[in-house]
């Protein structure tokens, strides 16, 4: 259960008000999707929002978030989480501190006898859930080693399902011997632990994450997850990834914040690790989308020209082309959170379903077929998840009538799209 580079976390404690076995490991290396900077996303619904306003040494809003209490033999990790406002509190200026403290003043007991550590973890289960949309914290991580805090997210059905048959989505965790680095992963059936599915991001010139905070976000829609850190988007990952394994990430999920102390992955605090170390965390905020989904508006790229539907027509199988802009209905697009992008009644299409460079795309009755399947990531990307490839300009030419086309993702300016609201 580890690897030659990074030791893994294996499985976490009990959310203890629902008595679901919370389950989560640490990350795993692949390959990721190329690295783009992503462009600021377009307002979306917010649907949950933290911005812990209230008075200094308040606990969080219990009709948000529950307190987890216990320890954690299974990721062998050295905390006790306690309830209330002992390790989890406000600081009257807007942020949620989670301490950990090298105390017991409790007689708390560990995996591995009287405990040495106190922290806190706080979930959403039973108050908060989303499928799809903006997941984001801007926070500011301990440091030292031994430290563990972590953001991501756990599938909603854990209690009928188990792990990692419920999915698993880390949006940020760092372990305390990489100051630099942060990581983003997934879990699910047959690609969890050692196998989990990510990657890191290292800040430039040295920089630590605990020196300063940082927005840490993904952005999920069907069959695609983007993970960013403070708008750099340094991974995205869909089905093509798993290799034929399960993809478990369209159904309901919830969030959970924690500060481990220890643990097979960042291993145990030395004489070097002063204490208390704090995780301070100045909002969680989830939204509908990406911030590229609502109502109809064009969506722009090369030259910036529109995405049309040659001559307006309806018909099966039409051309979708770049043209001057021009208002019609021909270039109304909506972004839907079904992971489809329509106009005129139909749907983006990829012909004949297919996958290779160059395919054509096209304007078609909405089928639900993977064909008909776009992730608009923060990036600007256009991606059909089933190719894994991205909508792009055929030549990179801006004539009008130029018909558009999927083709391996390259970050260059002919994929490069503007959802307009």
């Amino acid at each position: 259960m580890s690897s030659t580079r990074h030791p893994r976390r294996l499985v976490l404690s009990l959310v203890m008000a629902l008595g679901l076995a919370s389950l989560s490991t640490g990350l795993a290396q692949s390959a990721p999707a190329p690295v783009r900077t992503a462009a600021a996303a377009a307002p979306a619904a917010v649907t949950f929002s933290d911005e812990f306003d209230g008075p200094a040494g308040s606990a969080v809003d219990g009709g948000k978030w529950q307190t987890e209490t216990g320890d954690n033999v299974n990721n062998h990790e050295r905390q006790y989480y306690t309830a209330g406002n002992s390790n989890a509190a406000l600081d009257g200026q807007g942020h949620l501190v989670v301490t950990a403290r090298k105390e017991n003043p409790g007689n708390y007991q560990c995996w591995y006898g009287r405990c040495e550590y106190t922290s806190a973890r706080l979930n959403t289960a039973g108050r908060f859930t989303t499928t799809y949309g903006r997941v984001e914290a801007r926070m500011k991580v301990p440091r030292g080693q031994g430290m563990w805090p972590a953001f991501w997210m756990l599938g909603d059905d854990i209690g009928q399902v188990g792990w990692p048959a419920s999915g698993e989505i880390d949006v940020m965790e760092n372990v305390g011997f990489e100051p630099s680095t942060v990581h983003g992963t997934l879990h699910g059936p047959g690609y969890s632990g050692s196998g989990g599915i990510g990657a890191g991001y290292t800040l430039p010139g040295g920089q630590a994450f605990a020196d300063a905070f940082h927005t840490f976000a993904v952005d999920w829609s069907p069959n695609s997850i983007t993970w960013s850190v403070d708008g750099t988007v340094y991974q995205r990952r869909t089905p093509a990834d798993l290799g034929g394994k399960q993809w478990v990430f369209d159904k309901p999920f919830f969030v959970i914040l924690n500060l481990a102390v220890g643990g097979y992955w960042p291993g145990d605090p030395d004489g070097s690790t002063v204490f208390p170390q704090q995780l301070l965390v100045d909002y969680v905020r989830v939204s509908s989308g990406s911030g590229q989904q609502g109502g109809g508006g064009p969506i722009t790229g090369l030259a910036g020209k529109c995405v049309d539907v040659a001559g307006g027509a309806v018909a099966n199988g039409t051309a979708v082309q770049l043209y001057d802009c021009n208002g019609t209905a021909a270039q109304q697009w909506t972004v839907g959170a079904d992971g489809t992008i329509r106009a005129l009644g139909k749907c983006l299409d990829v012909a004949s379903g297919g996958t290779a460079d160059g395919t054509r795309v096209q304007l078609w009755d909405c089928n639900g077929t993977a064909a008909q399947q776009w992730a608009t990531p923060a990036a600007r990307d256009i991606v059909n998840p089933q190719a894994n490839k991205c909508l792009d300009v055929s030549g990179s030419s801006s004539a009008n009538g130029t018909r558009l086309q999927i083709w391996t993702c390259t970050g260059a300016a002919n994929q490069k799209w503007t959802v307009t609201r």
